[in-house]
């Protein structure tokens, strides 16, 4: 199961385009379907409660692998995508469930109102990362198809531009361990044909963005792995970073303990052995 959390700007627009015709509606709560002009004004009269709120178009795709298509049920579906709905936080709020039918991949849209049904704002916080967390729990607990990770993807079977991107993934994999900084990493996959990019943030040279190209082909970091984004590789450059200035502070603390420890020592016996004089046994006749 994956979620794709679309932007909408408009309720006419993101309803007209659920509303497809190979497509039918698995529920509706607030709204009065069929026809998309009376449900899109459904929509529109709800966020005059909170009319401070600008975007209130929310927007959330659902898909499942054809693998779990024999299973995969209107009921079922309904049944995911309301659980989904509670634990991201979409309740108490009008919302309209659409299954499409054009793809080999079962699948079915969300459209819900940011404006709830008391005039409070539906949070698109984190969106993006609650998504993903929820998806991945409601994967296992109903037992849906869970792709695999890169590393089980045959790469002869790829084709462009699939295959330069796991070529990039497979190399930073093998040569991030023993890269301590940006430099050695550019320099070892530089030797693999590899080149580095970086994006800035507006007209400063503080980096916010890295990208990795090959073969007439460019990839941002994220695109080829979240693990390869330009935070969490900045972050790991950094942390390694710190790891060294800590284990060089420590160490030098620790000389210098031992000097003064040593000096100390030196010291104490050094003046006990130079203060005493050794008295020779007294003859004694018999």
């Amino acid at each position: 199961m994956v979620g794709k959390v679309i932007s909408g700007s408009s309720f006419s627009g993101t309803v007209g385009y659920v509303m497809k015709e190979e497509s039918r509606i698995l529920e509706a709560e607030g709204i009065m379907p069929p026809e998309v002009k009376d449900m899109v004004q459904d929509f529109k009269d709800q966020t005059l409660l909170n009319p401070r709120l600008k975007n209130t178009v929310g927007h959330i795709s659902l898909s499942f692998s054809p693998k779990d298509a024999p299973r995969m049920t209107d009921a079922l579906m309904t049944q995911i995508a309301k659980e989904y709905m509670q634990k991201m936080g979409i309740t108490d709020t009008q919302y309209l469930l659409v299954r499409h039918l054009d793809q080999p991949h079962p699948h079915c849209h969300l459209v819900y109102n940011r404006v709830g049904n008391n005039g409070q704002t539906i949070s698109d916080k984190n969106i993006k990362i609650r998504n993903a967390k929820v998806c991945r729990e409601l994967t296992e607990k109903y037992g849906l198809y869970l792709a695999p990770g890169k590393d089980d993807v045959r790469r002869e079977q790829l084709r462009e531009p699939d295959k330069t991107k796991y070529e990039i993934h497979d190399a930073i994999k093998g040569c991030l361990p023993k890269c301590k900084n940006w430099n050695e990493l550019e320099g070892k996959l530089k030797e693999q044909g590899i080149g580095i990019r970086y994006k800035y943030c507006g007209n400063t040279d503080r980096k916010q963005g890295v990208l990795f190209s090959k073969n007439g082909f460019e990839f941002s970091g994220s695109k080829i792995d979240r693990a390869f984004s330009f935070t969490k590789l900045d972050n790991r450059f950094n942390h390694i970073q710190q790891q060294t200035q800590h284990r060089t502070t420590l160490l030098g603390n620790l000389s210098t303990a031992a000097g003064n420890y040593r000096s100390a020592f030196a010291a104490l016996f050094g003046g006990m052995g130079g203060g005493s004089t050794r008295e020779e046994p007294s003859s004694v006749n018999l």
